[in-house]
């Protein structure tokens, strides 16, 4: 009698373990088939008159999952992470299919650090990328070669336009 009790407890857990699944698999499934016209757009500008059309990621889903699970990146685009609050904030490229360049930015727009050409990780335990040591608010992913193409360097001021 001990032995089924037990038995009927794992299949139980099984259970729950597998809905709990697929509500996650779910919800990501859903967030992904959403319709991206909808998407905040946020125009930065850059010292020397360029701009880059950025989406924003400002849920805890869009901070997750970033540009994750996409084929390509348009040029002149890239997504926009504005972070809960100034700090260490990180972002990694988990399950993205294209090569990024990072630019980390403080609360004043101010460009405090970049990463060129970060590869995609499609491991279980991808590497986290921050700013580190510099405190800051935002973060933007552009396709791999914006910053050498577009000569970013640290200290340069930004300008954020909401496209309305």
């Amino acid at each position: 009698m001990a032995t089924l009790s037990v038995s009927n407890r794992e299949q139980k857990k099984k259970r729950i373990v597998t809905l709990v699944l697929m509500a996650i698999f779910l919800m990501s499934a859903s967030y992904f088939l959403i319709d991206r016209k909808d998407e905040t757009i946020i125009i930065v500008s850059f010292p020397n008159g360029r701009a880059l059309e950025t989406e924003v990621a400002d849920t805890p889903e869009k901070l997750l999952f970033g540009l994750a699970f996409r084929e390509t990146l348009p040029a002149n685009s890239g997504m926009l992470y504005i972070f809960e609050s100034t700090g260490q904030n990180h972002i990694w490229t988990k399950e993205y299919r294209f090569p990024v360049d990072m630019m980390w930015i403080d609360e004043s727009h101010h460009i405090v650090g970049l990463k060129e050409n970060v590869a995609p990780c499609r491991e279980d335990d991808c590497p986290k990328y921050s700013s580190s040591p510099d405190a800051v608010r935002y973060a933007i992913q552009t396709e791999a070669g914006f910053i050498k193409r577009e000569g970013a360097t640290v200290g340069l001021e930004l300008k954020y336009t909401l496209r309305m």
